[in-house]
């Protein structure tokens, strides 16, 4: 247990002193794009869903009459 107590407190220092983080303001603005794009590439997911959906729909309509 020492092991992982020892681990965990190395993580949170490494994490502190070494690391350099990025301005604020730069996290704001890429998680903005990130929610942008993620939000883009969803609708878009659904739309060709969509059109599958229809297409296969039309397709077993036809294949069974």
């Amino acid at each position: 247990m020492a092991k992982v107590f020892n681990y965990i407190s190395e993580s949170f220092t490494e994490l502190k002193s070494n690391v350099t983080w990025s301005p604020w303001s730069e996290v704001q603005r890429y998680t903005i794009i990130v929610a942008i794009f993620a939000i883009l590439f969803s609708l878009a997911t659904w739309g060709v869903d969509s059109v599958f959906g229809e297409f296969l729909g039309m397709f077993y309509k036809w294949a069974k009459a």
